[in-house]
């Protein structure tokens, strides 16, 4: 009897209690690390959690591969899972039980700020590539037009309905808490909504600029990792007591090798290189580019006689992919370090516990964010021509005109054509 009652008492009965119990079970314990020394070779333990973080992380690669290889349209609806995985926790974060229960509804107006700005966001990114899926179909191309005309009108409706909700639910004595959810709301927004609108740029431009700066990302992780757990023996920064000169340093390598190699794979893939114009999931074709296209390099003065090789086959965009890659090795580390000082400063020691080994989505993400945008903005200032073409024009038109506006400029331009081409 004495035994049930004490298993009975370790299992928390109400929601409050549980997530109570979830938040000290999350706590850092400063003595914890202190114990085994903090870093990986001094911890006793380590073989198991090693074992528990690749389970987690053959499970993780085995389904981001067969993600990408179903599409795009596929790719992006993962995106906004993560995203909403990555909100749950951040808005839990700050989450006061006692507080929220004298607020009903007020979780679902942070979800209807969450929802506004995904439609917002989205609804600018794929406006276009919805017309032209949709373009063979008068109808639809007419209702799609519509939608995308008052889209901004939509969203900011929506966005005044949510700021008038909250303003009619303060209620006394509660004004401080409110208002810091308000603006913890709206940072949210910001963090997750600016990486994700990258990404999923980057993704309709060909799944290789973001499946490259992805991959770095987790080959950074595993190597770190690695190289810490059997050499980590120099600390490399307070926030994150774990990480060693050793761990960087050893993934900063592996990780500029894995970016000069992987490009060169992932580059000779049509199905990843070639942009998607519309949300079709069918099978893509096209000129891969110049940046695609092999190009031979003698060895001739820079290797002994006696090497193999006298000649390799290097795809241009190989190069773009070391710059890619000194970013992930150096710059993109910071993100997770940012999320380490973040954790501390709110006493806890992961985002969440969705994934056994890693902690929460969160936890996996805090680089992936730094890389996402860093990966648009090389894309578009280094890859993309700067100049107007035939395709972007076409795109405007098909975007900002009506079906007669569309009509009416393809006789005024057949007139200007032909006075052109025989005179007046």
């Amino acid at each position: 009897m004495h035994s049930e009652n004490n298993s009975s008492a370790s299992i928390p009965a109400t929601p409050t209690a549980r997530l109570r119990h979830r938040r000290r079970s999350n706590e850092v314990n400063p003595d914890a690390g202190k114990a085994n020394g903090h870093l990986l070779v001094n911890d006793r333990n380590k073989y198991k959690s090693f074992l528990v973080r690749a389970y987690s992380t053959v499970w993780m690669i085995g389904g981001f591969v067969l993600i990408v290889y179903m599409g795009h349209l596929y790719i992006t609806a993962m995106v906004v899972v993560i995203q909403i995985f990555m909100a749950r926790e951040l808005f839990n974060l700050l989450r006061k039980a006692h507080e929220e229960r004298d607020l009903p509804g007020f979780r679902l107006l942070n979800w209807h700020f969450f929802f506004t700005a995904m439609l917002f966001v989205y609804g600018r990114i794929l406006s276009q590539r919805l017309v032209n899926t949709v373009t063979p179909d008068k109808f639809l191309f007419q209702l799609v037009s519509s939608l995308i005309k008052y889209h901004m009108a939509i969203c900011y409706f929506l966005y005044i309905s949510g700021f008038v909700w909250f303003i009619l639910t303060l209620k006394k004595k509660m004004y401080k808490y409110q208002f810091g959810q308000y603006a913890w709301t709206h940072m949210i927004l910001i963090v997750v909504f600016t990486q994700s609108s990258f990404t999923v740029a980057s993704i309709f431009e060909g799944i290789f600029w973001f499946l490259l700066p992805a991959s770095l990302i987790v080959i950074n992780d595993i190597a770190a990792y690695i190289f810490g757990f059997f050499f980590g023996r120099t600390p490399l920064i307070k926030l994150s007591p774990k990480k060693t000169w050793e761990g960087f340093i050893g993934a900063s390598v592996a990780t500029i090798i894995s970016a000069f190699v992987l490009a060169n794979f992932l580059g000779r893939f049509q199905w990843l290189t070639c942009p998607r114009k519309d949300l079709s999931t069918g099978w893509l074709d096209c000129d891969p580019g110049p940046l695609f296209k092999p190009e031979s390099f003698t060895l001739h003065e820079w290797v002994p006689l006696w090497f193999p090789w006298k000649e390799i086959v290097v795809l241009p965009v190989q190069w773009h992919a070391l710059c890619l890659g000194l970013f992930a090795s150096i710059i993109a580390p910071f993100g997770g370090f940012f999320a380490s000082g973040f954790k501390r400063a709110f006493k806890v020691k992961d985002f969440g516990d969705s994934i056994p080994g890693h902690g929460g989505i969160t936890d996996r993400m805090d680089c992936q964010m730094v890389m996402a945008v860093f990966a648009f903005i090389y894309h578009q200032s280094f890859i993309v021509p700067q100049s107007l073409s035939v395709e972007m024009i076409v795109e405007q038109i098909l975007t900002n005109l009506t079906l007669e506006e569309q009509q009416a400029l393809y006789v005024k331009l057949g007139q200007i054509i032909k006075e052109r081409l025989f005179g007046q």
